[in-house]
């Protein structure tokens, strides 16, 4: 029987990410190529489904169903897995709902937008000398944590190739604001964990006029309060529960 794509990245994130050492930049292109041919369906998402619920069960036949893609009133999370080399799920978001800015500490991250539309702001630290820092006034901030560049602020439509977020590059501080309903699949290496000092750190962006556009001061903040995150069932492909660590 052939495996179902959900299944194949599952596996691949596996051998990769439980190895000693880093995953080779050409394993991560592979399992990017992997997570560009995952469509809705594959994570158990219809994304026309238009019922007033965001769950659409179907009995008839023994299907599993599938969830309703136009259905979630908020923000929802369904967990695909998770062990402590990585993680998978998928965010869904309707229309004009938004998710702050946050930062994915010492993580590489691949994220495929399934389906529908999202604007997309990313950032990635500077080194800021002394000099830059007086010029800046960043001590007289309070609250600030250190100056970002821009590396994205623009629209994400699917269909569009999966991208790979570094931990000093490629915009692993971001946040985003669904423009039509949408799904955003993440893949996590290694995932969240205050125990391991990888917490979520929330922030609000200052644009800078100086040294030149794309240059923002970074603000942590507490979680927000409107922040709203639903969790949702996986009925998608089954993947391995085997345990996973670290080899």
């Amino acid at each position: 029987m052939e495996k179902s794509k959900i299944k194949v990245v599952y596996e691949y994130c596996r051998a990769i990410f439980s190895q000693k050492g880093l995953p080779t930049f050409h394993q991560l292109q592979h399992l990017k190529n992997q997570l560009d041919r995952i469509e809705a369906k594959d994570v158990g998402i219809d994304e026309f489904g238009s019922r007033d619920s965001a769950i659409a069960i179907q009995e008839a036949g023994g299907s599993r169903g599938l969830l309703c893609g136009q259905g979630f009133s908020e923000i929802t999370y369904i967990h695909i897995h998770e062990c402590e080399s990585f993680s998978i799920g998928v965010f869904c978001l309707p229309a004009g709902k938004t998710f702050p800015l946050h930062d994915h500490p010492g993580m590489t991250v691949l994220s495929k937008l399934p389906y529908g539309s999202v604007h997309v702001k990313a950032y990635d630290w500077i080194k800021v000398d002394e000099e830059l820092e007086q010029v800046l006034e960043l001590t007289l901030w309070p609250g600030v944590v250190g100056l970002a560049g821009r590396v994205i602020d623009g629209i994400m439509k699917a269909p569009q190739e999966a991208s790979i977020l570094f931990p000093t590059s490629g915009g692993n501080i971001h946040g985003f604001t669904a423009l039509t309903p949408c799904a955003i699949l993440d893949v996590l290496s290694p995932p969240y964990s205050e125990d391991f000092g990888r917490p979520s750190t929330y922030f609000s962006d200052f644009p800078l006029p100086f040294p030149s556009s794309g240059y923002a001061v970074l603000e942590a903040i507490p979680l927000p309060s409107d922040l709203v995150v639903r969790g949702a069932p996986y009925l998608g492909p089954p993947v391995a529960a085997q345990y996973c660590s670290y080899q």
